[in-house]
């Protein structure tokens, strides 16, 4: 029998708050009875997923710690994507123009001051 090799979690255990409630919904006696709903909390971040796809606690367990590496995960891409979103719209704006956007500018110029000197009427000679 191979053994898995099993991915470390993204949190310490300390870190975790986990409860047992009971299940809503349809099921019967055992629901009523039993508690079966994960209701898993990552006490840093405040991120809580609840569970209750099996009849089985430990099952539903074992999902809820998926469910919140899942979502911690995808929290983590969102911080890396909103940092990186900002690095690049920094080197955006220092970047300098392209020779195009300087041709483009400098020929606004010169238009600029020709419809300037064109205003200025003729000039006395000294």
């Amino acid at each position: 029998m191979a053994l898995q090799h099993r991915k470390a979690e993204p949190w310490r255990e300390e870190d975790l708050e986990e409860r047992f409630v009971r299940a809503q919904g349809p099921g019967g006696q055992h629901v009523n009875k039993t508690a079966t709903c994960v209701v898993l909390r990552h006490k840093p971040t405040g991120v809580e997923v609840r569970c209750q796809a099996e009849r089985s606690q430990s099952q539903n367990r074992a999902l809820a710690r998926r469910l919140l590496a899942a979502k911690l995960e995808a929290l983590r891409q969102a911080k890396l994507a909103a940092e990186r979103h900002t690095r690049e719209k920094m080197r955006r704006k220092h970047r300098r123009p392209s020779a195009a956007a300087q041709a483009r500018r400098l020929e606004a110029k010169h238009l600029h001051a020709r419809r300037k000197a064109d205003r200025r009427g003729p000039r006395e000679a000294d």
